[in-house]
């Protein structure tokens, strides 16, 4: 099954469905070798740089920063405030500093580096810090002061980015948002000004993307209720405030890589372009799932002519995120790679936004805040640098692997009790070798899972009545069959 999309728990009691999820999430992270707790060591270091860590001397206090998060969300890595500047905008976009707590070579460093990045899945979690950091005194919650790494950047009329700064800095968030409380005082027209502004600079950045030829898939998650020894499996579509939001983390993505660019050290997110003949599959998937796409049409404008509540359409994002594959870090010190592109936003860019969650960010904010202070990149960031992709690249294998393990566990259980039952679906994918098998996306409940037909090739794009003839717990295997 895909591992794209992610699970969350929007309501759970202590039933049997509760622990059948608890118990396979425990059976999951012992396979892949995920272990939630810290080594003792790495908790005492956490906990004693917790208590004391490095404060910058910048008072920024002031901002009228907050967040937006999921409800419950503990690691809060970015606070913002959007403010007019003459005909444009400035952006403060503040990062939390986990610089300020970790030493390089410490207990803490050196159990992050051997983990790469959090895992998550449907809300379990592995961290990559011990909890007294990344949800406590290095998280940026509410009517707290911390210390970040503050990014200022000047954006003009049109949405495009003018000047960038980052520094060191005390700051305090005013709020924890969440998305949808956002989006109803927005939707109502009773959101401050800050937040109005962000809906403008959302769209105005939207529109920058779609005219350099950047992409993004609107692919929904999946949400579970369980109660008792029942599941109920949704999708839930994005709201226009999670992508607005999701411009600003990029704007300041581009704003490092454009730093790091012009600096010739950095750590850069890549994507080689996609291969033309996988575009003409694509292409192939169109006409027989019945959209049309004319030829002199690119893929960008394509994907922003999908609406994912059509199943057809659900079905086209579903296949195109193969062009999406291959993606990886690029170190350099000295001369910029030779395809220092990320393909999808058609830009450089750069991970800098989640250094609670993500190790890569933390060195690549180091960076950043050498190349605007003028001063040299600290030496632990260079004798590192170049471990880094193959660091992220190893544990972006396993927080797949845990995120499609765990969707798998979802489904599975949500389907145990209706094996020998009909659904109806839509065969999103068909395999090339083997045209009899594939993949089908039900309509209800929301669950994607490989499908086998025992009468010819599988039609790819159609709605059909598809029989489920496993569903296996242990093994996290669900399959149908068209017959």
């Amino acid at each position: 099954m895909p591992s794209n999309r992610a699970v969350h728990v929007r309501s759970a009691d202590d039933g049997v469905a509760a622990r059948t999820l608890r118990e396979g999430i425990a059976k999951i992270q012992k396979e892949l070798g995920a272990e939630p707790e810290f080594p003792a060591d790495v908790e005492a270091a956490a906990a004693e740089s917790a208590a004391n860590p490095r404060l910058p001397e910048l008072d920024r206090t002031d901002l009228e920063l907050v967040t937006i998060d999921p409800p419950g969300a503990r690691d809060l890595d970015q606070a913002l405030f959007l403010e007019r500047a003459g005909d444009g905008y400035r952006v403060y976009y503040a990062i939390a500093d986990v610089a300020a707590f970790v030493t390089p070579g410490d207990p803490v460093d050196v159990e992050a580096h051997q983990r790469g990045q959090t895992l998550y899945g449907a809300d379990s979690k592995i961290r990559l810090h011990p909890a007294s950091i990344s949800e406590d005194a290095g998280s940026l919650l509410p009517d707290q002061v911390r210390p970040v790494l503050l990014w200022t950047i000047d954006v003009d009329s049109t949405g495009e980015g003018t000047d960038v700064v980052v520094e060191r800095a005390l700051v305090r968030s005013r709020a924890q948002l969440d998305y949808e409380s956002v989006q109803e005082q927005l939707d109502a027209g009773n959101a401050d000004e800050s937040l109005r502004l962000l809906a403008e600079v959302g769209k105005l950045r939207q529109a920058r993307e779609a005219a350099r030829g950047g992409v993004s898939l609107p692919i929904p998650e999946q949400e579970v209720d369980i109660e008792g020894d029942t599941w109920h499996l949704e999708y839930r579509p994005l709201l226009d405030v999670e992508l607005w939001n999701a411009q600003i983390s990029l704007l300041t993505g581009f704003a490092a890589a454009s730093l790091m660019v012009y600096g010739a050290v950095g750590l850069l997110r890549t994507l080689p372009p996609p291969d033309p003949r996988d575009v003409q599959r694509l292409h192939r998937t169109a006409r027989a799932l019945g959209i049309d796409w004319p030829a002199e049409q690119l893929y960008p404008d394509f994907i922003r002519t999908l609406d994912p509540a059509k199943p057809a359409h659900a079905a086209m994002v579903v296949a195109c995120t193969r062009l999406l594959r291959g993606s990886g870090y690029a170190a350099f010190d000295g001369a910029v790679p030779e395809q220092p592109l990320h393909s999808a936003l058609s830009s450089e860019y750069a991970h800098v936004t989640a250094p609670l969650r993500r190790l890569a960010d933390r060195y690549a904010g180091e960076i950043c805040i050498a190349l605007c202070a003028g001063t040299d990149v600290p030496p632990w960031v260079l004798d590192r640098l170049h471990d880094l992709p193959g660091i992220m690249t190893e544990s972006g294998r396993r927080a797949a692997a845990y995120e499609g393990a765990v969707v798998d566990l979802v489904e599975t259980a949500l389907l145990a009790s209706h094996v020998g039952e009909r659904f109806d679906g839509v065969v999103v994918d068909v395999n090339e070798k083997d045209p009899r098998r594939g993949t089908v996306t039900l309509a209800e409940p929301a669950v994607e899972a490989p499908i086998r037909s025992t009468e010819g090739e599988l039609p790819l794009g159609t709605e059909v009545s598809a029989l489920l003839t496993r569903a296996d717990v242990d093994a996290r295997k669900v399959e149908f069959e068209l017959s």
